[in-house]
């Protein structure tokens, strides 16, 4: 059980601290109960109970690492409780026995998901190869190395000990993960994991024995773990994972306290539109790795968009990289509009603009992530804001036309504009987005 201010206090000494300049360390210990410092800042503290505070500040669910990725270490349910911390990830699935030219296919397709939204880069970030007892180990790693050979972060799911280990030698460390391990084989399972350095997936027949199996680790050692959730029903799945989530961090019960894998491929065999819903699904509540069957845009565009929703801060606004966006092949002869740096005021405008065709140069001005009038008010998107963006980012020696639309929202600022910028054209753009349309076209 986490401890709380009170309990940190009793465990540290009443002397002088430079760190909290408190004679009993008291507001230290509130201040690493808050979260706010780490308590091993503390120079007085004892070996023994800087381990216990240690383990007991940490987080309810581990962080894990998976290659440059990392997972779990949340401490809410929920979003709108605070914030969650490490985003899921997406896997392609793909097993031994498949065709080397179905590999290959559905390698390629996947692969082609690698786009950039709100400075972020959505691509598919894990391969997860199933390699069954039926199968050689120069089979399995000939598939590991496929799914190696795209740079991504290889997931190797097999239950036999042997098999593993060759395969993964075979691989010549290409594996990131090994997902096999249960109560049968657990301590061979983790011998190979902890020999290799691979995070080890753990799996059991109900959530009874998978607590006994992780329990079993535990005591060995072995905490680089992460729960596969291997059931053939989807309202299995889906009760499990939240029951492991709700055990961690509302019953304190840090056996429970991993991520998650989530099998959609072994949950809807085949059935692409249901892994999407799925994957919707499993995005809030509570995969950390979801693995599909495939992977193309039309699934992405719809998924990646949740979970950077999902995983932002609710009390940070998205915001896109302040800079010229060219639309539609604009080039420094076509007219300049401008907006804020709030992703959605981004898309919509962007998005009506590509409708339109015309040519735009979009300048996207630094407005703290608020939305046009919002900015305007707290003075964020002015008159001089917009000058001094114009200036800094050298936009006269980049683009030749002195043409500039603004939101028709602020129309009270093209007096102002066209004091600041002499040389430039101020256009009072419509009020909505929407109407953006039909007035780029007559306007050009």
């Amino acid at each position: 059980m986490a401890l709380k201010g009170l309990d940190i206090f009793k465990l540290t000494p009443k002397t002088n601290c430079k760190d909290c300049g408190n004679p009993t360390c008291m507001a230290f210990a509130m201040k690493v109960a808050q979260g706010a410092l780490s308590i091993d800042k503390c120079p007085h503290m004892s070996p023994d109970a800087l381990a216990k505070l240690s383990e007991a500040t940490e987080p309810p669910m581990k962080t894990i690492s998976i290659g440059e990725h990392k997972l779990g270490g949340e401490t809410v349910m929920l979003r709108h409780e605070k914030t969650l911390v490490n985003k899921n990830l997406f896997a392609l699935y793909l097993c031994a026995d498949m065709a080397d030219a179905d590999i290959d296919a559905k390698l390629a397709e996947a692969m082609k998901v690698d786009y950039e939204r709100i400075s972020e880069r959505m691509y598919v970030e894990c391969v997860f190869v199933n390699v069954e007892e039926a199968q050689t180990a120069d089979r399995g790693a000939a598939v590991v190395k496929k799914a190696a050979a795209t740079g991504r972060d290889v997931i190797l799911r097999c239950t036999k000990p042997e098999l593993a280990k060759a395969v993964i030698d075979a691989a010549g460390g290409a594996v990131k993960v090994l997902v096999g391990a249960n109560a049968d084989n657990c301590d061979a399972m983790s011998a190979l994991a902890t020999e290799k350095g691979l995070v080890l997936g753990v799996s059991g027949k109900d959530l009874s024995q998978l607590h006994d199996t992780i329990e079993k680790l535990e005591g060995a050692g072995n905490k680089n773990l992460i729960i596969y959730i291997g059931t053939d029903s989807i309202k299995d799945a889906f009760a499990a994972a939240v029951q492991i989530r709700r055990a961690a961090l509302k019953d304190d019960d840090r056996t429970f306290g991993y991520p998650s894998i989530v099998n959609l491929e072994r949950l809807a065999p085949g059935d692409k539109n249901m892994q999407a819903a799925l994957a919707s699904l499993f995005t809030l509540r509570y995969g950390s790795v979801l693995v599909m069957g495939g992977m193309t845009y039309a699934d992405a565009l719809p998924l990646y968009g949740l979970r950077q929703n999902i995983f932002t801060d609710p009390q940070k606004p998205m915001k896109v990289e302040p800079g010229i966006y060219p639309l539609n092949g604009a080039d420094e002869n076509a007219v300049c509009a401008v907006t804020v740096d709030f992703a959605l005021t981004y898309f919509v405008v962007s998005g009506e603009m590509e409708r339109s065709g015309v040519p735009v140069n979009l300048l996207i001005s630094d407005a703290g992530g608020y939305s046009v009038l919002t900015s305007w008010a707290a003075g964020k998107f002015s008159a001089g804001t917009i000058a001094k963006f114009i200036e800094e980012h050298q936009i006269e020696s980049k683009i030749k036309n002195r043409t500039l639309i603004i939101p028709g929202k602020v129309a009270v600022l093209k007096g102002e504009l066209e004091a600041k910028l002499p040389n430039w054209k101020i256009v009072v753009g419509p009020n909505e987005a929407i109407q953006l349309v039909r007035f780029l076209k007559d306007y050009k």
